[in-house]
């Protein structure tokens, strides 16, 4: 049994990277389909907060971060850095004290491009690589804590992970964005029997080129953006909305989308078909462990445990972030 078809209607969604670019018209459409939605990210470009602040009502969030819904209740804004795990963690509370559930679908889209054109070569990070803690890590975790918050309730749940062309390809003047596109399309394959196993179908959207925030005026020059082969941010939230959506992009799905070849389910070896034996030894402790998260796990009392415990030091974290984190 798979997640199958699940039209993205009356659902709660979280869209991480929604103040703004591609993540933001992604927004816009799960809105436009009655959904509930909340926007996670450091701060909203003027045309989200357009967007949300329309007949809007300030809400005061227990915690006290910054949260602003819409009249109607549709759309809730809550200040998170995707880089900070208790943050990530928040937002499943978010859902639960504002609508009443848990989330229904995760869309990972917040990302970052390297500091400069060259910037491994110019060695521009002085203490981390911030973002692989953006681009790779936050989407993996933030599939764990959907898992978590949807496997007690027996809820079909869909995380769709924004990634890249850079994710299936080498390019040796940003080695390391694209080793964090490739972790995360690594991941997604991973996770492709997460559909049949525990019903959560976890999909990842390749995009080509995309005039998004990221592309910086000097990213532009340095790289010779192309304007002739660009795709629109709304391309790709379409094409988002359907791997979520259509049955027949089961998880596991990687779909690229360029301007050439248009939208395309990227083809790889299963390897698991050619270790049988392995595979039978290897899932057993993993459906055991989430066969006791179903059956018991309290996400709630554990979610506000980490959260009180970690909400200090996720504040010192963000106050140190230097890194402003762009809308894919």
């Amino acid at each position: 049994m798979t997640v199958g078809d699940y039209p993205l209607r009356e659902k709660i969604v979280v869209v991480t990277g929604g103040g703004g670019g591609l993540s933001f018209e992604f927004v816009k459409l799960a809105v436009e389909q009655n959904n509930k939605v909340i926007i996670a990210d450091l701060r909203l470009t003027p045309a989200a907060e357009e967007f949300v602040k329309m007949n809007s009502k300030p809400h005061a969030e227990s915690g006290s971060k910054p949260h602003v819904e819409s009249e109607s209740g549709h759309v809730i804004f809550t200040q998170c850095d995707v880089a900070v795990w208790a943050d990530l963690n928040h937002l499943v509370t978010v859902s639960m004290d504002r609508f009443g559930d848990v989330p229904d679908v995760y869309v990972a889209g917040a990302g970052l491009f390297e500091k400069g054109p060259y910037s491994f070569f110019t060695d521009e990070e002085s203490d981390r690589y911030t973002l692989m803690d953006v681009n790779a890590s936050h989407p993996i975790k933030l599939t764990r804590i959907g898992m978590k918050a949807s496997l007690p309730r027996n809820k079909k749940t869909v995380v769709a992970i924004v990634a890249s062309m850079a994710g299936l390809y080498p390019l040796y003047p940003s080695p390391v964005y694209n080793a964090s596109k490739h972790a995360v399309v690594g991941f997604v394959k991973c996770m492709k029997p997460a559909d049949v196993e525990e019903n959560v179908k976890i999909v990842a959207v390749c995009p080509g080129l995309v005039d998004t925030p990221l592309w910086t005026d000097d990213i532009k020059a340095a790289w010779k953006f192309d304007e002739s082969i660009k795709l629109s941010a709304k391309d790709i939230a379409d094409t988002i909305l359907q791997v979520i959506e259509d049955g027949q992009y089961p998880g596991g799905t990687v779909m690229t989308h360029t301007h050439y070849a248009g939208r395309r389910v990227e083809e790889f070896v299963d390897i698991e078909a050619l270790v049988a034996p392995l595979k039978e030894s290897s899932y057993g402790p993993v459906r055991e462990i989430l066969r006791k998260e179903r059956e018991g796990h309290n996400y709630e009392e554990e979610e506000g445990h980490n959260h009180n415990e970690n909400h200090d030091h996720g504040q010192k974290e963000k106050q140190e972030q230097k890194q402003d984190h762009e809308e894919k």
